[in-house]
């Protein structure tokens, strides 16, 4: 072998190299595009609008698989579309699905769904009230729209959901809170 075969093996060698190194970073890119768009999706939560469930800066994991083969049930934590701002992303739980009725009694501090009071063990003991500042004038009893859902944070004392901006279209969906899975001393599921 001469030296212009040898030093032609070479390059041959290192552009072949490079092509299967490229090849592995699309691969890559794209199997991590396909994960993040169509199986789940992690997420930092900014406020403490689900607290205690999750608290501020825990890391989430939302699954969408599951949305495939059901529908969204009442008490599901879900990611979904800010109505009110495009590109931002909300997590809160559902309270009611299309067709139901939600009622706040500001009396007692509890939240009916079709006249029965709903057991909140996730709201930590606190009320629940309606919010005099809403900007979609929610009025009570309020029935759900079909294929809408009633959703608010486990804290309810500081939470902007739907009674500040109204029921969310079921398409706003992002996924299923599934798992804490950041900071470690709060890692598990989501319940």
């Amino acid at each position: 072998m001469d030296s212009g075969q040898h030093a032609s093996h070479k390059r041959s060698g290192f552009f072949g190299g490079l092509l299967k190194f490229v090849g592995l970073i699309v691969v890559v890119i794209a199997l991590s595009f396909g994960l993040r768009t169509f199986v789940f999706q992690a997420y930092e939560i900014p406020s403490g609008s689900m607290e205690e469930t999750i608290q501020t800066g825990d890391m989430v994991f939302a699954e969408k698989v599951s949305y495939y083969m059901r529908d969204v049930e009442q008490g599901d934590i879900v990611t979904f579309n800010d109505p009110l701002s495009p590109g931002r992303v909300l997590i809160k739980r559902v309270i009611a699905v299309g067709g139901q009725t939600v009622d706040i009694n500001d009396e007692d501090g509890c939240v009916y769904v079709d006249g029965e009071p709903l057991a909140e063990p996730y709201t930590d003991g606190l009320p629940s009230y309606r919010l005099e500042n809403s900007i979609a004038n929610v009025t009570y009893p309020y029935t759900v729209p079909e294929e809408e859902l009633w959703v608010m944070g486990d804290n309810r004392i500081n939470s902007q959901d739907s009674r500040y901006f109204g029921s969310i279209d079921e398409d706003s969906v992002t996924g299923r809170g599934v798992l804490i899975y950041w900071p470690l001393d709060h890692f598990g599921l989501l319940e």
